[in-house]
């Protein structure tokens, strides 16, 4: 896919209230539905990545319009971005335990070194900045809900400090750049998410349903399906993230779904919609994995008026259907052809 570096126009603010907005880690999961919602509000987005675990696809639906920017870009490397910036929304850094725990130092230096980039950036432009942080901040945690108030249960030298700790550090590098240098800055502690746009295969939890149970395939259940999570449909996160971004609040927020189930129920929710009773298989759970997460989203009902619409239920079904076209499987419901 080729770098949009001279869209004509760009580089001016256009309109009254519209924004120039860097999306680091715009092309993956969350980071391509924040673009198009910026997009259709009519904001400028200059969405930048690597390609790394984000996708080209994700953002060929953008690539042509007048207001939107591509650069293909590791943010480890300063950016070199001309013309005015008004936001920066900092979405880049693997997020699946596979994916960052396959390059564990760069994953690390991600989180370190681009927000230093990106907060460098910021500070240039006189630009407002969010980080999207993430529950895993709390590590195992030993209470339940989670308030931002918690500091956390982590491991500092297991398989999964790469990320929980790049992100920790990461906090602190916003929070020392808005009280000491005068930054704008906002952090977002984001729970497990879902919907269209995933990659299949990305080993999150309701993308591996998905997959092994449109395909027929035993469902993976690590441990005996005990732990839980809060799922948040990704529409609803996109929602939190621009009313944050549009916040004066300084600390953390939680954004995340406080609505908690087990894997177990997960799995047999996930059967049930997509048609296909396949066996559940248990495997050892990995270690440090967190045995319950539960967002407390009083903050962000408080401070920005923002609690998540989409229930699971609903949510499922829109992200099943785009699983079914995106893999070639039998949509839900419908006979699948045995040979």
């Amino acid at each position: 896919m080729r770098d949009f570096l001279d869209t004509p126009g760009h580089g001016k603010r256009g309109l009254p209230g519209q924004k120039v907005v860097v999306i680091a880690g715009g092309a993956g999961f969350v980071g391509s539905a924040l673009c198009a919602r910026l997009i259709s509000s009519g904001q400028s987005v200059i969405c930048v990545d690597n390609l790394v675990t984000g996708s080209a696809d994700n953002i060929a639906a953008l690539a042509k319009h007048p207001r939107f920017r591509f650069i293909r870009q590791d943010i480890i490397s300063p950016l070199a971005i001309s013309g005015p910036v008004d936001e920066i929304y900092n979405l880049a850094c693997p997020a699946s335990p596979p994916r960052y725990q396959a390059n564990p130092i760069h994953t690390f230096r991600t989180s370190i070194e681009g927000s230093l980039n990106l907060l460098t950036l910021a500070e240039r432009k006189g630009a407002r900045i969010l980080l999207a942080s993430t529950s895993e901040i709390y590590g195992d945690p030993e209470i339940s809900p989670q308030p931002e108030s918690y500091r956390g249960c982590v491991n500092t030298v297991g398989p999964r400090a790469c990320y929980d700790e790049g992100k920790r550090a990461a906090e602190t590098l916003f929070w020392e750049y808005g009280a000491h240098r005068g930054l704008e800055t906002r952090i977002a502690r984001i729970f497990n998410t879902y919907g269209p746009q995933m990659d299949p295969e990305d080993g999150r939890v309701v993308s591996n349903f998905i997959v092994q149970s449109l395909r027929g395939q035993p469902l993976t259940v690590y441990g005996d399906g005990s732990q839980t999570r809060s799922f948040c449909y990704v529409d609803d996160l996109v929602e939190g993230l621009i009313r944050l971004m549009a916040s004066d609040e300084k600390m953390p927020v939680n954004l995340g779904n406080p609505g908690e189930f087990t894997m177990l129920q997960l799995a047999e929710l996930v059967q049930s919609k997509t048609g296909r009773r396949t066996p559940i298989t248990f495997q050892p759970l990995p270690q440090d994995d967190p045995r319950q997460r539960r967002p407390d989203i009083t903050r962000a009902r408080d401070v920005l008026g923002w609690a998540p619409t989409v229930p699971l239920d609903r949510g499922l079904d829109k992200t099943i259907a785009w699983f079914a076209q995106r893999i070639g499987a039998p949509m839900p419901g419908k006979p699948v052809l045995v040979s």
